[in-house]
């Protein structure tokens, strides 16, 4: 970074203000995580960029998190968050993923090819809704589709008021309609699968090359994986930009109002169901069934509906019994040590 940035700059506003105690202002600092490393956290405050060693206490750190530290640089706690994105681990792994922290807009892209896929724009914007984050649908490589304006249809047709803008983001002008958004002081991520195009438009969009890009695959007309970590970068119009690894994999855990919220018109609907624990499968006197055969609904949204529903669920309680079982060890093992030192101190 050139030059060292305000606490403004980097996204502090009074939410985080009001989280300080008076005795913390003497021997202080407030610093935001710019980008994650094994080993150690990058952070960015008043008096430039500095790194972190990584230690247990900074394990639910992420990216776009605020810090309190002493003047010295010790960590000393992290500020509660506005908002946060997080997945369930990809593969069988049992945990949570923490994705990014403090987003006042997601970006979230999606390529106008091949991959175009309104299934996984609702995931993605469940993701969005349960975090309360304001999403924008960008629908990148409108230069490579003959059909944008019927696709912008089809994804308008998820929500009216839903944010839609189809760019090329070889193009500065075709970038430029996400400026809107990116304000002085405002933070925004970028989420969407491999390949969609996410690091061209953070190129275009900082005036640089600092992300690496990478071309299609002829065959299948999904790009190549480019982003490996999540970084903020500051941007020309005083926002600052996230950039995010593309995701092959976004398993949803905890998101059931984020769901409720992305399919709003059906779950409106369930509440004028004949039996309030109403599956809107085959039960009688369904007023989800009733929409969906009088054409109101589609097929597809309402069995992305209960696919959704149905995987958040099953993640969240794996992972709901996981914490219980680390809670539990964690006790054991207190005990454990009490009693250690009790024998060590008493010799019984």
């Amino acid at each position: 970074m050139q030059q060292n940035l305000t606490l403004a700059q980097l996204g502090w506003r009074s939410f985080f203000q009001q989280q300080l105690l008076l005795e913390e202002y003497e021997d202080s600092q407030m610093l935001r995580v710019f980008q994650q490393f094994r080993n150690e956290l990058e952070v960015q405050g008043e008096n430039g960029s500095q790194r972190l060693p990584m230690r247990p206490e900074l394990s639910e750190v992420t990216v776009g998190d605020w810090l309190l530290c002493t003047s010295q640089g010790d960590f000393v706690r992290s500020f509660e968050r506005f908002s946060l994105f997080a997945r369930k681990a990809p593969g069988s792994q049992v945990a949570q993923q923490l994705i990014a922290a403090n987003i006042d807009t997601v970006f979230i892209v999606v390529s106008l090819n091949n991959d175009f896929n309104l299934s996984r724009i609702e995931r993605y914007l469940s993701l969005a809704n349960q975090a309360q984050v304001q999403a924008v649908i960008v629908l990148s490589k409108a230069d490579l589709c003959d059909e944008t304006d019927h696709l912008i249809h089809q994804v308008q047709e998820l929500d009216p008021l839903l944010n839609i803008v189809a760019v090329n983001a070889l193009q500065a002008s075709s970038a430029a309609q996400l400026l809107p958004w990116c304000k002085q002081g405002q933070t925004i991520a970028f989420l969407g699968s491999s390949g969609a195009g996410k690091s061209t438009l953070v190129n275009a969009l900082l005036g640089s090359q600092d992300q690496l890009t990478g071309s299609i695959r002829e065959d299948d007309s999904k790009g190549r994986h480019t982003t490996t970590g999540r970084s903020i970068h500051p941007m020309p119009s005083g926002a600052l930009l996230m950039d995010t690894p593309g995701m092959r994999e976004l398993q949803l855990a905890d998101v059931q109002d984020g769901i409720e919220e992305t399919f709003s018109e059906i779950n409106a609907l369930a509440s004028s169901c004949r039996f309030a624990d109403c599956q809107h499968e085959s039960e009688p006197g369904c007023a989800v069934v009733k929409a969906l055969e009088q054409g109101e609904i589609s097929e597809r949204r309402l069995q992305n509906y209960h696919k959704l529903l149905r995987e958040q669920a099953f993640n969240s309680a794996t992972l709901a019994e996981k914490r219980s079982k680390d809670k539990a060890f964690g006790k054991h093992i207190k005990s454990v040590q009490k009693t250690a030192k009790r024998i060590k101190k008493t010799g019984q």
